[in-house]
């Protein structure tokens, strides 16, 4: 018998384009034997809305369907309802699919829906949702593992009242120059690097309209690697892939607009050592947070010392075309239907 699937997508949040993409692909890996699937958008203002097909998706129409489609809280009847105007009907759902990056979506937010429902889902739990999506609640628990991550300054004042004493701990501690990243967001947005006092300031600025809670970090020269953690009960680590931005650095523009920006899996110019190290620790941190189903997880290798630094960890990341997931994950032998199956088992693997 069919699995009845809900894929959800979209969201509200600055990373809700690249959801659309990466939900096409995903679509595209499920075996239509094995699944029936129900597509549910959250359009950028918070609508649930059924949506029949990835065409829609891909020209953006999905956003005028007018079928409400939400996921009942309720373990007694774990579904989809269908809203009308005057009347309702219930979709049994037996696993969640959620493809949904940022705030709402990659941040616990959801995943305590999905809690409450008793409905199996891809992809890590509310705890390792949180802690991973705010940069600085995963600095701290990698401080406690021992392992190297670039120094760092934090901003968490809800305004710029701060932004003064900010910059004078900037200055003291880190010196120039530095990148200063909202701590809830992802796709590198709101990130920007500031060489000097003035850029420091327009930074945290900028960062702010993404989230009050500032992140500011010493730059780390060196190669930026990312290596996959993939499954449930027994996990496997990926190879090591090198992200070669075509950019100054890899940020939003690089990673989804410019064809220059590229990725290399297993690059030869790296130690072994190294290598070795960034699988280790990325598996280690992936443990730390209570990791589940999948993450990829994102270190430097500096130039000067091959020490491996960690960067960040993302609990969903990107199933675009271009995306380095899947990419790693073809490298381990799976293809994108093997990979959709293999975490469709996650799913009820969790206890």
């Amino acid at each position: 018998m069919k699995k009845q699937a809900a894929v959800i997508f979209g969201g509200v949040s600055s990373e809700h384009e690249v959801s659309c993409v990466s939900v096409v692909n995903v679509v595209s890996g499920f075996d239509k034997d094995k699944y029936d699937l129900t597509l549910i958008g959250i359009t950028k203002e918070g609508r649930w809305i059924l949506t029949d097909s990835t065409a829609s998706i891909e020209d953006g129409s999905w956003i005028n369907g007018t079928e409400t489609a939400i996921l009942s809280p309720d373990r007694g009847r774990p579904g989809v309802l269908v809203l009308g105007e005057d009347t309702y009907t219930y979709k049994k759902i037996d696993v969640i699919f959620p493809v949904l990056h940022g705030r709402f979506g990659e941040d616990g937010t959801i995943q305590g829906l999905f809690e409450m429902s008793g409905i199996p889902y891809v992809g890590c739990g509310v705890l390792s949702s949180a802690v991973s999506m705010d940069k600085i609640s995963t600095k701290i628990f990698v401080d406690q593992l021992g392992i190297r991550q670039a120094g760092y300054v934090t901003d968490i004042a809800k305004d710029l009242s701060e932004l003064e004493h900010t910059v004078e701990q900037v200055e003291e501690k880190l010196g120039y120059p530095v990148f200063v990243k909202p701590s809830n967001a992802g796709s590198s947005c709101g990130v920007s690097k500031a060489c000097d006092r003035e850029e420091l300031k327009r930074a945290v600025q900028l960062a702010k309209e993404h989230d009050t809670r500032v992140l500011i970090e010493e730059m780390i020269c060196g190669h930026e690697v990312e290596c996959a953690v993939l499954g449930g009960n027994d996990l496997r680590a990926s190879k090591v892939g090198e992200v070669q931005a075509a950019a100054e650095f890899y940020d939003y523009e690089a990673k989804y607009h410019n064809a220059e920006s590229k990725t290399v899996i297993d690059p030869p110019e790296i130690p072994a050592e190294a290598k070795e190290k960034v699988r280790e620790n990325a598996v280690g941190i992936f443990k730390a947070v209570s990791g589940f189903g999948l993450s990829r997880v994102d270190f430097f290798i500096e130039n000067e010392t091959n020490e491996v630094v960690f960067n960040e960890i993302n609990t969903l990341p990107g199933f675009t075309n271009i995306s380095m997931y899947p990419m790693l994950c073809s490298d381990m032998g799976l293809s994108i239907s093997e990979l959709i199956d293999r975490l469709i088992e996650t799913a009820f693997e969790r206890e």
